[in-house]
């Protein structure tokens, strides 16, 4: 919290904006190919990126932070590897941009994508 003259500056940051970066973080993650089940993936690539956030559940108490993340893993990579990584990547980013505490990042795998060599 930053103190000006006196005054104290207090920033909310919506649960959205923690989504986003968390879903952009664990698309980071090499393995990842999408947000959620192919299906959804799918259909909300015709909704463009603003709903990238559906696959990210967000719940912050007392400046602690706990994120479930849904996504679909490339064939070929080990899941709890690539899982592992998301974990680390999204609580780093989403600590990072925020100065939030994150507690907790669940990791659902809901697919595999096939790349087209397979």
């Amino acid at each position: 919290m930053d103190t000006v003259k006196g005054c104290e500056t207090n920033v909310k940051i919506a649960n959205d904006v923690v989504g986003k970066i968390a879903a952009i973080a664990a698309l980071e993650v090499e393995g990842v190919s999408a947000m959620g089940s192919n299906i959804t993936t799918e259909l909300l690539g015709k909704v463009g990126m603003k709903n990238i956030v559906k696959n990210v559940k967000v719940d912050v108490l007392n400046n602690e932070v706990t994120i479930d993340i849904v996504i679909t893993v490339e064939y070929g990579h080990n899941l709890p590897s690539t899982s592992q990584k998301v974990q680390a990547r999204v609580k780093q980013a989403v600590e990072n941009m925020t100065g939030l505490t994150v507690s907790d990042v669940n990791v659902r795998v809901a697919g595999i994508s096939l790349s087209k060599e397979h």
